[in-house]
């Protein structure tokens, strides 16, 4: 408290000429006092530390002023490369691509409207943003084939859903493409199709993912070893997966049916060290004590979270901190970390070793490693994300990532209470 009512600034922030900020000429200082609480800081008895962005700070770094945009507008950040989903789907997926009590049942007014839009769009006659995309009809045809096979009564298809689909099964049967057929009746128990039960997918990858979705579809769970397995084996997704490949709808399937059938704790850790070695074993800082800072990827739209300057303020009190994120995640794409950092002229494009370097420096100690390049493979599924419409279970495990590790204390924090107290609950967490 005495620290907080101290005559000295402990943060200040002015803006140099507001009417050009376009120009970036923004001046941020940070200033400690030498003791709080009869504490003696240890990196830095007093610190003032001054950042400006200019042209010319610009030019030495690297970074282009296209790159520096407002994080006011964090919709400026989502990649014009990606393509948009069709709103018509996307509505009826935020419905009935949930749990067995949230999920609410389309009207038959709702459902006419989705399945006419879905055989036109299969059709060809629906082009650009207007058209559904195979990863929405795996996700929206997952979320259909679950709530028939193991959802309470109250939330199973309804009777107007009932109705659309009996008129127009016929007709998408034939136009829809055999991996959506399989996902839409897996064992031809739900509308009769030969489809479901033959389809194997179109390689050996695929084999083992429809093996897998077989027991999802159906509201089963899978062991630790199988998610692994079919993350790594389907992961990253490549350019040629995101362009109308079975690959993309069978995945897309697989990430939804997961949190629609609620992922057990096995299955929850299977995502969170699905990928610890991608680029090699995470390295270790020497450094007493390490926090992890992992808020929700997507950000937020309604406020910014202090994390940033939480975990800025901590380093310079000998506390290591380390926050990772990427830039835009759906389907909130609010402000990120990541955001303000390169609105603020930093460096979003270090790996994990850089990190490592910048945390065991005493006059730092610390960093932000984005997804981008720290697990290149969850990244690949942005794009994807945003088709799917709901949070797949790398929403939950990504915030706890142990991106760089200790070998003495290591804390993850994360926003979410009921998630951070599900989390506690897995294994080897």
């Amino acid at each position: 408290m005495e620290a907080l009512l101290s005559s000295e600034p402990f943060l200040s922030i002015r803006v140099a000429e507001p009417c050009r900020l376009n120009r970036l000429n923004i001046h941020i200082s940070l200033r400690f006092p030498a003791e709080i609480g009869g504490r003696c800081i240890a990196r830095a008895r007093s610190r003032a530390v001054k950042a400006v962005i200019d042209s010319a700070t610009l030019d030495q770094l690297g970074i282009s002023e296209s790159e520096i945009r407002n994080p006011a507008v964090s919709s400026t950040y989502r990649s014009s490369n990606l393509p948009k989903p069709n709103q018509t789907v996307l509505e009826a997926q935020a419905r009935v691509c949930t749990g067995p009590e949230m999920t609410k049942p389309l009207s038959e007014e709702q459902a006419f409207k989705v399945f006419d839009t879905i055989l036109r769009s299969v059709r060809g006659e629906l082009k650009d943003e207007e058209r559904v995309s195979r990863a929405q009809l795996g996700a929206f045809f997952a979320g259909m084939t679950i709530r028939a096979n193991a959802f309470p009564e109250a939330t199973q298809w309804s009777e107007g859903e009932k109705r659309a689909i009996s008129t127009f099964w016929p007709q998408l049967v034939r136009a829809l493409p055999p991996d959506v057929v399989f996902i839409a009746d897996p064992e031809g128990s739900i509308m009769g199709s030969s489809i479901g039960p033959q389809y194997v997918g179109n390689d050996t990858t695929e084999m083992r993912l429809v093996g897998a979705l077989r027991e999802v579809l159906a509201g089963g769970h899978l062991g630790y070893e199988e998610v692994q397995g079919v993350l790594r084996d389907v992961l990253p997704l490549n350019a040629e997966d995101g362009k109308d490949s079975s690959k993309e709808s069978l995945v897309s399937a697989f990430l939804i049916g997961q949190r629609v059938n609620r992922e057990t704790d096995r299955e929850l850790k299977a995502y969170c060290h699905a990928f610890d070695d991608e680029l090699g074993p995470p390295p270790v800082a020497d450094v007493g004590s390490l926090t992890h800072y992992g808020e929700p990827y997507d950000g937020n739209t309604l406020f910014f979270w202090s994390t940033l300057f939480v975990a800025a303020v901590r380093s310079c009190y000998g506390e290591s901190s380390l926050l990772h994120g990427v830039d835009w995640m759906p389907p909130k794409g609010g402000i990120t970390e990541e955001q303000m950092l390169k609105f603020m002229g930093a460096n979003t494009h270090l790996n994990s070793l850089q990190a490592k370097e910048l945390l065991e420096d005493k006059d730092l100690g610390f960093a932000y490693l984005s997804q981008r390049e720290a697990l290149p493979s969850l990244f690949s599924l942005i794009g994807l994300r945003e088709h799917i419409k709901k949070r797949p279970p790398l929403a939950t495990t990504e915030k706890v990532q142990q991106l760089v590790r200790v070998s003495h204390i290591m804390t993850t924090t994360a926003l979410d209470f009921a998630m951070t107290t599900r989390l506690r609950k897995v294994p080897s967490l």
